[in-house]
């Protein structure tokens, strides 16, 4: 199994050297050269198994020969013991032939932990066997830099640097990015928003002496191997549900557009998905893509739902790719234009198969509190706003004999100001976490220029 580039200039990758790249040399994101089918019986055979057991069955096949059946099932089961649900992911009915997939019972209490957890075990065998260091670097919007600082704090052979948007996470995303003590990992508040936090990160590795001098490595949602560990969630929900005997429908709420691409993938692999749904916040600009044909930026609206606040969606290229018939280079040419014009118009053949891949719906910040509130009154559960989204969009589909699957990418506790600001009622953290607002916090602010942010990652890293 190797890994092409949606730009097709860089060198092809097996799994593990795709896993540790992050991005690709030429600027692109790496994807399988061909995805691998799983047969109809094997998907059925995955009902009822044990999520992990679920999780090899599903992965084993993109690894090649970079880690064996052992291997991952020690990393699967590892990654996975700290979660706070025997089912990891599991499924509650909101309305007939309407689900919620629960994302968040995971360290950090969001959807990130799933692939997080399983990438760092990953990492620590690849690099515990050839003797390597490497230094992660990633953007986050709450998240994700959570996730990654609970996954790979106290690792022997990485350092961990993690850039966030000042003053545009919740408190809660803050402080599980900030109170950790472990010495390798470092988090960042920068001067601006989500996207100005990707654009660093991605300048970074496309400096390639500084790329090769510290040896940099992502985690962000560019890197396949996250990609790869969401993908097991739509084959547990869906199987649980009667697939492949039927189909189901996904909504899924999108801000960098890594989740609802692992739903594409697991929908070539064979997985009958009817529908996938984009859903997006106000920052609609994949909801006005395929309303439109036209991909434009129109700057960063902060919202209740801060880990969607996001008009540079990353994993779109790996859509674009697969619409573009795997065109690297018409790839490379939109992808110029995006970063000097601020957007570009789709071409058509591209447009209608994103729209046959893809359906959108988009919900205002007063929808957003709405569903919190409405969800709340008819089943006693409470959303955090980024599930509202899903939810809201969700109900919006044409009604069909699918059923549907929302997925609830984080607990309510994570964003307990917008959830108390709509019902009134202050979700609580688990018993866990329960003084994360009495431990200190350690952070650098940093300003948006690149040398500042080298020069730092230069001077903290363990040599």
């Amino acid at each position: 199994m190797n890994y092409i580039s949606t730009r097709g200039q860089a060198p092809r990758l097996n799994f593990e050297e795709t896993m540790l790249a992050g991005l690709a040399r030429d600027g692109g994101l790496y994807v399988p050269e061909a995805v691998p089918a799983m047969p109809r019986d094997e998907i059925a055979a995955l009902a009822g198994l044990p999520y992990e057991e679920a999780a090899l069955r599903v992965m084993r096949p993109f690894l090649g020969e970079s880690f064996s059946p052992a291997e991952l099932g020690e990393a699967i089961a590892a990654a996975y013991a700290g979660f706070g649900h025997p089912a990891r992911a599991p499924l509650v009915q909101l309305a007939p032939d309407h689900f919620l997939l629960e994302l968040f019972h995971g360290p950090t209490l969001a959807f990130k932990d799933f692939a997080m957890q399983l990438i760092a075990q990953l990492f620590e065998i690849a690099l515990a066997r050839s003797g390597r260091r490497v230094t992660i670097v990633g953007a986050t919007s709450g998240d994700t830099g959570s996730a990654a600082i609970e996954a790979f704090g106290g690792l022997d052979n990485v350092d961990v640097f993690i850039l966030f948007p000042e003053g545009r996470v919740s408190e809660v995303q803050r402080r599980q990015m900030t109170t950790p003590d472990a010495a390798n990992v470092h988090a960042l508040a920068l001067d601006g928003d989500f996207d100005a936090c990707q654009a660093q990160v991605k300048a970074m590795f496309n400096e390639f002496d500084f790329r090769d001098r510290v040896g940099l490595a992502g985690v962000n949602s560019i890197n396949w191997a996250r990609v790869l560990a969401q993908v097991v969630y739509y084959f547990t929900a869906a199987t649980n549900l009667g697939a492949p005997h039927r189909p189901v429908r996904f909504t899924v709420p999108t801000g960098n557009f890594g989740d609802i691409y692992a739903g594409h993938v697991a929908r070539a692999m064979g997985l009958p998905i009817e529908r996938l749904v984009i859903a997006t916040n106000v920052n609609d600009i994949l909801h006005r893509t395929l309303e439109t044909g036209r991909h434009a930026t129109t700057g960063v609206t902060a919202t209740i739902s801060p880990s969607m606040d996001i008009q540079v969606s990353s994993n779109f290229e790996r859509a674009l790719f697969d619409a573009l018939g795997r065109d690297g280079r018409a790839v490379a040419q939109l992808m110029d234009e995006l970063r000097a014009e601020g957007g570009f118009a789709v071409p058509q053949g591209a447009l209608e198969a994103l729209r046959e891949g893809f359906a959108s719906g988009r919900a205002s910040e007063e929808e957003t509190a709405a569903e919190i509130v409405r969800t709340h009154a008819e089943t006693g559960l409470l959303l955090c706003p980024h599930s509202a989204v899903g939810v809201k969009v969700a109900r919006e589909q044409p009604a069909g004999g699918a059923p549907m699957i929302t997925l609830a990418t984080a607990h309510p506790a994570k964003f307990p100001d917008a959830v108390e600001a709509a019902t009134g009622l202050r979700p609580g953290l688990p018993p866990r976490m329960s003084d994360l607002f009495d431990r200190p916090e350690r952070v650098t602010c940093v300003p948006n220029e690149l040398g500042a942010i080298e020069a730092l990652i230069e001077e903290r890293i363990t040599r």
